[in-house]
């Protein structure tokens, strides 16, 4: 029998526990596990690096929500993608990345795996002729982030998979910013569905997490293998506080979205913002492709001030129910100026984004709220 999203969110991976009928998951607050016998462990359970049964509820969600027969939860989402890179490459492969990633993920490709010796390319993944042309015979991986971080470009996930596919590689999609509830990359195509689970996932700024899911059972064996080898597993305390934050996710993304949408209109026609990047906008170059394979068009707002990057620091600066800092996806609504912050390790590459852009993270205040603090923070 097939469940809708929300009743996968507070259920999947989550029976009531068997010895007592608690209806929450217990805390297996454990390193180790009595075996019953030498090579019988009991249930499969030896050593909580390999498997522990909080994280892996949260690993059954995790593959339910996205549509996937495997899901994998890490320490945070670069773990994640750090782990994915060595399962799937080795030094003198190539790998595609967006051309405004996430400066953690451009930090990863240009200052940890570039000298292991995995190369890349950026590119704009909006764009499919660029992304084809900017894969090569060694490339294994063509990886998107869409909306992409920070300027909210749109990727075309099926295309793109179809583009990977033809050259041999595998299409990674970075889900962070749709969440599962808004988008599901494995249903048109992807391989890999890549997460900060820290973010909308866990919903609440007060767990740091990762994940991969895959649809494919042997390379969800592969990467299963690296998880305990390479070890960056969260620990149980931090699964089970994802869990929790998983179960509202549905009901969180749909007001993030209704605020959002109140948010980018008003932007939209003020005198001191240049430019609004927001998918749901018609005018946003991707508004079509967005509307094809999202189910609404997210809580992340990007805008260009009109007066330049010194009044882009200003509006941060002066934003109060808007909370100065790096992060997103949580319940209160952040600010912050990503050339100076969240993307500061791509200053002087080609990834360097405008210095008069802001980013919101719009939470699920009282939307009257918010727009009465932009008002005053855009002077």
């Amino acid at each position: 029998m097939s469940h809708g999203f929300e009743t996968l969110a507070i259920h999947a991976g989550q029976d009531p526990e068997a010895r007592t009928g608690a209806v929450i998951p217990p805390i297996y607050q454990t390193s180790t596990y009595a075996q019953d016998a030498v090579g019988a462990p009991r249930q499969g359970y030896e050593y909580s690096r390999s498997g522990n049964p909080t994280r892996d509820a949260l690993q059954e969600c995790l593959a339910a929500l996205e549509g996937g027969r495997v899901g994998l939860a890490f320490a945070s989402g670069l773990a994640a993608e750090d782990t994915l890179l060595r399962a799937v490459c080795k030094p003198g492969d190539h790998v595609v990345i967006p051309d405004d990633a996430y400066g953690g993920t451009y930090r990863l490709f240009a200052r940890v795996a570039e000298r292991w010796g995995l190369d890349y390319s950026p590119a704009k993944v909006s764009d499919v002729d660029a992304v084809r042309a900017a894969i090569r015979p060694n490339t294994k991986i063509v990886w998107i982030e869409t909306p992409t971080n920070p300027l909210l470009g749109i990727a075309d996930i099926a295309t793109l998979a179809a583009v990977a596919h033809d050259a041999g590689a595998l299409l990674a999609v970075d889900n962070t910013f749709a969440s599962p509830y808004l988008q599901q990359p494995l249903a048109h195509g992807a391989d890999v569905v890549v997460h900060s689970t820290t973010k909308y996932v866990g919903g609440h700024s007060d767990v740091v997490g990762g994940a991969l899911v895959v649809a494919d059972q042997a390379l969800g064996d592969e990467l299963r293998y690296h998880q305990n080898a390479m070890g960056a597993i969260n620990g149980p305390f931090d699964a089970w506080l994802t869990l929790r934050g998983i179960k509202t996710l549905g009901v969180r993304m749909d007001r993030h979205c209704d605020n959002a949408e109140r948010i980018a209109a008003f932007l939209d026609g003020h005198a001191k913002v240049a430019q609004v990047i927001y998918p749901g906008l018609p005018s946003h170059a991707g508004h079509e492709v967005a509307a094809k394979q999202m189910r609404r068009f997210g809580g992340m707002i990007s805008f260009r001030a009109a007066g330049g990057e010194e009044h882009a620091v200003q509006i941060c600066n002066r934003a109060r129910l808007f909370v100065l800092a790096e992060s997103l996806g949580g319940v209160e609504s952040l600010i912050e100026h990503p050339g100076r912050m969240t993307h500061a390790s791509a200053a002087g590459s080609p990834l360097e984004v405008p210095g008069d852009l802001v980013r919101l993270s719009v939470g699920i205040e009282t939307v009257d709220d918010l727009l009465a603090d932009l008002e005053q923070a855009l002077g």
